[in-house]
Formats: C-alpha cells, sequence, structure tokens
C-alpha cells in the first residue's frame, strides 16, 4: 500500500499499489462524479408521460396476426400448395398464441404495486410462453398434414421479427402533438 495526501480535499487518501482505491475510501468515490438525483414534479411526470405515451403490446400482436396471415396467404397464391400455406401458418400461430397469452397476463400482473411479485410474474410467464410455443412447434406435425418444416420455420421467425421491423419504422410510436 502506498499513502497519498491530498491536502486540496479531504486530508489523507490511501490507494493501493495498482493505484486503485483501498476498500475504505469506495464508499467516497462517487461523490461529485454523478449529478444528485432530482424526482420529478407531478406536473413533469404528466408531461412526460404526454410527450412519450406507453405503447399497447396488443399492437404489436395485431401486426404479427396481419404479417403472419398475409405471408401464409402469399405462400399459398405464389406456390399454390396449401400445405406450404398451413405451415406458415402454424409456424405465425406458434408465436401469436403464446403472444396473446403473454400480453394477457402481464396486462393483469401489471396492476400489483409490489416490485418482486411483478419481476417474479414476468419470469413465470415468460416461461408459460416458451413452454407454450415448444409444445406447439410439437405437435406441428400432427396438425398440419405434410408439414413444410422449413415453411413453419420461415413464418415463425418472420412473425417473431415483426416487432424489430415495427420499432425500426416507427410504427410503434405515437406522434405527440404539438404545443
Amino acid at each position: 500500500m502506498v499513502k497519498i495526501s491530498s491536502d486540496a480535499q479531504q486530508g489523507t487518501e490511501t490507494v493501493t499499489a495498482q493505484g486503485l482505491p483501498a476498500v475504505g475510501e469506495l464508499a467516497n468515490a462517487h461523490d461529485g462524479l454523478e449529478p444528485d438525483f432530482q424526482p420529478l414534479t407531478a406536473e413533469e411526470a404528466v408531461d412526460l408521460r404526454r410527450r412519450h405515451p406507453s405503447v399497447s403490446p396488443w399492437r404489436v400482436l395485431l401486426l404479427q396476426v396481419l404479417v403472419g396471415s398475409l405471408l401464409a396467404v402469399l405462400t399459398g397464391w405464389i406456390s399454390g400448395q396449401t400445405r406450404l400455406a398451413a405451415s406458415v401458418a402454424w409456424g405465425a400461430l406458434a408465436v401469436v398464441i403464446p403472444g396473446v397469452v403473454f400480453v394477457r397476463a402481464l396486462s393483469r400482473q401489471m396492476q400489483t404495486r409490489q416490485a418482486s411479485s411483478a419481476l417474479f410474474g414476468l419470469l413465470v410467464w415468460e416461461l408459460v410462453k416458451i413452454v407454450l410455443t415448444v409444445a406447439l412447434l410439437l405437435v406441428a406435425p400432427k396438425v398440419v398434414s405434410e408439414l413444410s418444416w422449413l415453411a413453419l420455420v420461415a413464418g415463425f421467425v418472420v412473425t417473431m421479427k415483426v416487432y424489430w421491423l415495427a420499432m425500426a419504422l416507427g410504427w410503434m410510436h405515437h406522434r405527440s402533438k404539438p404545443n
């Protein structure tokens, strides 16, 4: 250990040989580095919510249904094979149905006031969503005759990635009104 004196600030400061503060000094290490936290006033919070409204997850699910349906119809129309269209549709359903269950459960979960309970609910319903997705994929060969796994995966991936497209294109953002 090396002792360094700093008369300009708080007296002495202990520094290890590597140049890092000693354990006792870490508590004061953040002093002056971060600005003070200022909670929002009620008016500021209302203004923030007005300028940045929340987006409904139901909107994303609706967009997923539309894209999955359109993809299945186009696949059937272009290929002329209903088995490919059914495979694409089942891939889209394997995304949408668990998504609906998840969003519905979370919308009810949002009413809880305890953060730990909300986090636990989020993890449980995410697990339910994953299990339901896997179950839908596993029963696909029994439900869709002459299943095309390539078409199913294509429908699954395209439908799942719709929310990235929606965010990238700004479809999920509400337009705030100018003052």
